[in-house]
């Protein structure tokens, strides 16, 4: 039975949560403000939501777990190091000072450039967390909240959002996403460029190549040199000591989710063998860590349960009504989020009358990637301009910016999808 089936009036109810969302959005950014991860805002939101969710659910807490939030993005400043670094010792290659000054140099620049690319890999194209183990560290949580069903439990659906917010990406602020995304492909392809230069010039001096004499190398080199603006332009990327409000970029998701269990409970409605979760993680702007903390702490047990069938529907960014889609590929492409919990997802939002196709995050990753990844079936479901949009991690994103028409599509995606799993699972 669908959400229409079940509740008369049900657009006009409909509308009711989506203001139900907007209310509570605008009330965190006003308490609260900005939250970066791993910060007193960030758990104070939560504390916020948890006190919301504790009306509706069964069972709420929060958990905790450790990360070091300047992680995820300090691949930037590390790279600018070894890149400005690579080139100048690329350059140094053409005078002789001491012995085989230009195998020593390039070697040097090789290794600096390598360590840089492989941080720039693991770090923000893979979301490994490769270089927590050198940065300080902090207290995040998540919070998990469940509505048991009538009966026992046959299936569980999770709705998450997170609940931290983003440091500003001066760039976006100040140009959009042209100058965001010539910034990032000039400052990579620069970096690509001397590093080819680099590893040619180090094979050419192991072979005994007179490096000094050679004008096509110099010629080169200074071409590589031509790219270090870039560089150095690259470190005001972001601005860690301006985090933005964040109310598309994630409270969306998070009230989203909220508003499943609340409509449940305002309708009485009490599902005979699903059991609803709401899961507000965070960290998540630091590399998913929120995300990965509820796999570490959760995968074991909800695989143990082989008779409870369960699914995780992440929303990331409910703003952008003509770009609503499911995200059946994650982290840059490099994950396929499940293909049936996506289907199912896109099938609840046929039922609510909106056709959503399947993308992929090109260049970053939702928390759904990270579930992916700890073994469980999930997907995400996000309204956003993916060029991106201007408000996505600047100063723009607040509560005054918000669009109720696509949050009141969320909310009754959120719940045609819940009300199509209780009946049917994942198979549809």
């Amino acid at each position: 039975m669908t959400a229409r089936e079940r509740i008369e009036r049900y657009p006009s109810e409909r509308r009711m949560y989506a203001n139900y969302v907007v209310k509570n959005i605008k009330k965190i950014c006003k308490e609260t403000g900005p939250r970066p991860s791993g910060s007193e805002q960030e758990l104070k939101a939560q504390q916020m939501m948890a006190d919301d969710l504790k009306t509706s659910c069964d069972e709420v807490k929060i958990e905790e777990f450790r990360l070091a939030p300047a992680a995820f993005m300090g691949w930037v400043q590390l790279l600018v190091f070894c890149g400005v670094a690579g080139t100048a010792l690329l350059f140094l290659t053409h005078w002789s000072w001491i012995a085989n000054q230009s195998l020593i140099f390039t070697a040097v620049g090789t290794g600096l450039l390598a360590i840089g690319l492989f941080f720039v890999l693991f770090e923000f194209l893979f979301y490994k967390q490769a270089l927590d183990v050198f940065l300080p560290k902090k207290t995040s949580h998540n919070v998990i909240a469940v509505r048991k069903p009538a009966g026992e439990v046959r299936r569980r659906i999770i709705f998450s959002g997170h609940a931290d917010s983003a440091p500003e990406w001066w760039f976006t602020y100040i140009g959009g996403p042209k100058l965001l995304t010539t910034v990032i492909g000039l400052g990579l392809g620069g970096c690509a460029f001397v590093t080819v230069m680099s590893v040619v010039t180090l094979v050419l001096s192991a072979t005994g190549a007179d490096i000094p004499s050679n004008r096509i190398i110099f010629i080169l080199s200074i071409v590589a040199l031509c790219f270090v603006p870039v560089y150095i332009f690259c470190l005001f990327f972001y601005n860690p000591k301006r985090p933005v409000e964040g109310a598309n970029d994630n409270l969306t998701g998070c009230l989203c989710s909220m508003a499943v269990p609340r409509f449940l409970q305002d309708h009485d409605i009490k599902l005979e063998n699903t059991e609803v979760m709401v899961v507000l993680t965070g960290s998540e702007e630091a590399g998913l860590r929120g995300a990965k903390a509820f796999v570490k702490a959760h995968a074991k047990e909800f695989a143990a349960e082989k008779d409870v069938e369960t699914m995780f529907f992440g929303l990331d960014t409910v703003r952008d009504f003509d770009y609503m889609g499911v995200y059946s590929k994650d982290m840059t492409g490099t994950v396929r989020n499940s293909p049936e919990v996506s289907k199912l997802v896109k099938e609840g939002a046929a039922i609510a009358g909106y056709d959503l196709p399947y993308k992929s995050v090109f260049f970053g990753s939702s928390d759904a990637a990270a579930i992916t990844q700890g073994g469980m079936k999930a997907t995400c479901f996000a309204a956003m301009d993916p060029a991106p949009a201007r408000y996505y991690h600047t100063r723009l994103d607040t509560a005054d910016n918000l669009d109720l028409k696509t949050v009141e599509a969320g909310v009754d995606i959120c719940l045609e999808t819940l009300f199509l799993f209780d009946e049917k699972g994942l198979n549809v």
